[in-house]
C-alpha cells in the first residue's frame, strides 16, 4: 500500500481513533484480515466471520506489528473505528486508486473463466511494467478493495477481477477502482437462480462496460451474443474478440482478436493461431481444456489495447501457467492415472467444458471417469441443467461417473436416459465414499475429472486421489 499515517487514514475513512498513542505513524501496509499475516507496517482489517470475529484477533496482529486495526468497537490493540469495515476498506482503497493518476486499471467479469483469464492477464501485461492482481479468485467486496491496496507508487497496471451475486454489485466494484479497460467472458447460467434469471446476470455482468469511460476499451466475446449486446451501454470503443466470424456487423471479418484453426493434444491443451489486425502468431497454451481459448483470447485483447506486441502476446500465452489452484489443475500420478481437478466451483457451461476436455483427453483410448456433485444456484431451472449434465456425461462415453452427495439425483436420471452408454454409474454419499470408490477401480492411463460447486468440497476427492491430502484409513462416510 502507499504509505498512509493513522490521521490520514482516519480523515480518508471518517473513523474514530481508539487506543491509538501516535495518529503520525505510518501504515505501510499490508492490508490483511488474518492476523497471521500481519507485519510491522500493516492494517489489521477485523472482519466478522461465520466461526470467528476478527476483532478476537486484533492484539495478536498488533503484537505482529500491525500499526492499526481497522474495527468497529474497541479491540483490545490501536483502532480505526468505524460503522462498517468492509464499506472503510472500499473507501480507503478509492482514495488509494485517486492517488494514483499514472496506475491503469483493467477489469474482468463473465460466468466462468474469470481468475484464468484474470491470470493470464497478469503475466502478459507484467512484461509491461510493474502490475497488482487479485491472489486466487479476491473479486468480491472484501477481496476487491484487498487486492487494490496492495497497489504502491510503482505500480502501473492493477488486473481485477469482478463478481457478482446481485444486480449493482460489479457497478459498486467500478466505483471502488474505476477501470479504463474492461473485458466481458461469458454470460451463463451461474447465480442465475440469485440474480432471477440468466438475462439479469447479463444486466449485471454489463455494468462493467457502462462503467467504462469514453477513452476506455470495452473487450466482448463475439460469440456470446448477450456479451456482445453490451457494445450499446458502453461509452467505450469496442474490441471483440472469438473464434467465430461476422457477429460485429454485415461484411466484418470476424472478431477483432480471433483464433484459428484450434486443435488440441492428449492432456486436452489448445494450440491456435492468434490473428489481429497486426498478423498472426501461433499459440500452444499449457493450460487444460480448449475452453481456455477465449480466456487468453481476452487477455490477448486487453494486452494488445495496453501497448503488447502480438509475438510477445502469442510467446506470453504459450509460455503461461496456472496460477490459481482447482481450475483444470491436472496431476499425473507414477502409476500413470490422471486426475483432473476442477472442483472449485460449477456451472451448467464450466461442466460441459470441463466435459468437453475429459472427452479430448480420453480420445486416444483411456478411460475417463468423472465425479461430478451439486452445481448450486441454478433456481428453478437446477433440475433441468443437472439431468443435462448426467447426460453430458454419458454421451462423453465415460467409464465411469460418481455422482456425491444429496441433491444429485437428476445427474443420475440424466446418465441412465442414455440408452448408448454403457459405462458404470455410482452414487455415493460423500468425498471419501468417492475416492475410494475410484481407487478401487482406476488402473495406469485412466484420466478422473472431479466437477462440483465449491460448497461442496469436492477438491478433497482430487486431494485424496493425488496423495497430497489424504482421508484418514478408514474413515466412514458422513
Amino acid at each position: 500500500m502507499i504509505p498512509l499515517s493513522v490521521a490520514q487514514l482516519a480523515e480518508i475513512t471518517g473513523a474514530v481513533l481508539d487506543a491509538v498513542p501516535d495518529a503520525r505513524a505510518l501504515v505501510t501496509g499490508p492490508v490483511v484480515i488474518d492476523s497471521r499475516a500481519a507485519r510491522p507496517g500493516s492494517l489489521f482489517a477485523a472482519l466478522p466471520g461465520l466461526r470467528v470475529d476478527g476483532h478476537d484477533y486484533a492484539p495478536a496482529a498488533a503484537a505482529a506489528g500491525a500499526v492499526v486495526v481497522l474495527a468497529t468497537r474497541p479491540c483490545g490493540a490501536p483502532a480505526l473505528l468505524v460503522a462498517d469495515v468492509p464499506a472503510a476498506l472500499a473507501t480507503l482503497a478509492r482514495a488509494v486508486v485517486d492517488r494514483l493518476p499514472d496506475l491503469t486499471i483493467a477489469g474482468i467479469t463473465g460466468s466462468a473463466g474469470k481468475t484464468t483469464t484474470k491470470d493470464l492477464t497478469a503475466q502478459l501485461v507484467e512484461t509491461l511494467g510493474p502490475t497488482v492482481a487479485p491472489r486466487g479468485s479476491f473479486n468480491n467486496e472484501i477481496g476487491h478493495p484487498l487486492t487494490v491496496l496492495g497497489v504502491t507508487g510503482d505500480t502501473r497496471y492493477l488486473i481485477s477481477e469482478l463478481s457478482a451475486r446481485g444486480p449493482g454489485h460489479i457497478a459498486a466494484l467500478c466505483r471502488v477502482a474505476p477501470p479504463r479497460l474492461g473485458a466481458v467472458l461469458c454470460v451463463g447460467h451461474a447465480h442465475a437462480g440469485e440474480f432471477g434469471g440468466i438475462e439479469n446476470v447479463a444486466l449485471a455482468k454489463g455494468e462493467l462496460p457502462a462503467a467504462l469511460p469514453a477513452d476506455g476499451v470495452a473487450v466482448l466475446n463475439a460469440d456470446d451474443p448477450r456479451v456482445l449486446a453490451m457494445a450499446t451501454r458502453t461509452a467505450a470503443r469496442v474490441v471483440t474478440f472469438g473464434t467465430v466470424t461476422g457477429h460485429r456487423d454485415a461484411g466484418s471479418g470476424g472478431p477483432d482478436v480471433r483464433a484459428a484453426g484450434v486443435t488440441t493434444d492428449d492432456l486436452g491443451r489448445a494450440a491456435f493461431t492468434l490473428e489481429t489486425q497486426a498478423g498472426a502468431a501461433p499459440v500452444r497454451l499449457r493450460l487444460h481444456g480448449a475452453h481456455h481459448v477465449t480466456n487468453a483470447l481476452a487477455a490477448a485483447g486487453l494486452a494488445a489495447e495496453l501497448g503488447m506486441e502480438l509475438d510477445a502476446i502469442a510467446a506470453g500465452l504459450s509460455a503461461a501457467v496456472a496460477r490459481s489452484r482447482w481450475r483444470m489443475e491436472v496431476t499425473e500420478r507414477g502409476d500413470g492415472v490422471t486426475i483432473v481437478n476442477d472442483a472449485y466451483n460449477a456451472n451448467p457451461e464450466s461442466v460441459r467444458a470441463a466435459l468437453a476436455a475429459l472427452s479430448d483427453m480420453t480420445a486416444g483410448g483411456r478411460r475417463g471417469f468423472a465425479v461430478l456433485g451439486q452445481m448450486t444456484e441454478l433456481g428453478e431451472e437446477s433440475e433441468g441443467f443437472h439431468e443435462q449434465v448426467g447426460q453430458l456425461a454419458a454421451r462423453a462415453g465415460v467409464a465411469g461417473l460418481v455422482v456425491v452427495g444429496d441433491g444429485t439425483e437428476p445427474i443420475l436420471a440424466g446418465a441412465k436416459s442414455v440408452p448408448s452408454w454403457s459405462g458404470e454409474l455410482l452414487h455415493v454419499p460423500d468425498a471419501p465414499a468417492a475416492a475410494r470408490a475410484l481407487e478401487q477401480r482406476l488402473s495406469g492411463g485412466d484420466v478422473v475429472l472431479v466437477k462440483a460447486s465449491h460448497s461442496v468440497g469436492l477438491q478433497a476427492v482430487a486431494l485424496a486421489l493425488t496423495g497430497e491430502r489424504p482421508f484418514p484409513a478408514g474413515e466412514p462416510a458422513s
